[in-house]
């Protein structure tokens, strides 16, 4: 679960995040098809099936494991969360690129857009666990408000939007990259 967003009136942040809707998502998506063919990429797909808003990561990854994504980290059946994140990326090539994909709690007014980056993500940061950053590119979907108590607001995120925002994410990835082997139709 990734905390920190960047909050400015324009879309451009200090750290090149960029906030948007899905149609900025499908942009960014197909700028990294035009960059990377789809069997140079990894989608470490972070979080868990045990808590309704950080089971994003599994949803998408799930998703894009059954239209034809070839090197996914992170399923309903094999979540990348805070207990293996670590041991998951040293089974990630070196030359692989990284694109993290991860829930993250923010502004009231931005609930249902997305964080996206050219850089890494720092997953479980909402809950205060410190792992290490991750991700040449990332998208951060923010599933609900920030409040005083992070693992209360994830479990009682509604599951509909979680489910509409992974839709949205994969929706994104399989069209930009139909052309290497993504089916966005399946």
């Amino acid at each position: 679960m990734y905390r920190r967003e960047i909050v400015h009136s324009d879309l451009q942040g200090n750290n090149g995040t960029m906030r948007g809707d899905a149609s900025k998502l499908r942009e960014f998506c197909e700028q990294l098809a035009n960059k990377h063919r789809l069997d140079q990429i990894v989608f470490l797909c972070i979080g868990t099936d045990r808590s309704t808003g950080d089971a994003l990561g599994p949803l998408v990854g799930s998703a894009l494991a059954e239209k034809g994504c070839p090197h996914v980290v992170g399923t309903l059946e094999s979540p990348c969360d805070s207990n293996n994140l670590t041991l998951r990326l040293q089974n990630v090539p070196a030359d692989k690129v990284l694109i993290a994909i991860d829930a993250c709690l923010g502004h009231p007014l931005n609930v249902g857009q997305y964080l996206i980056a050219e850089g890494s993500i720092q997953p479980a940061e909402s809950v205060g666990t410190e792992l290490p950053a991750v991700g040449d590119y990332s998208i951060a979907a923010i599933v609900n408000e920030n409040g005083v108590k992070p693992y209360w607001t994830l479990q009682t995120t509604s599951l509909y939007s979680v489910m509409r925002m992974a839709r949205e994410i994969v929706e994104s990835i399989t069209s930009a990259f139909h052309k290497d082997g993504c089916n966005p139709k399946s």
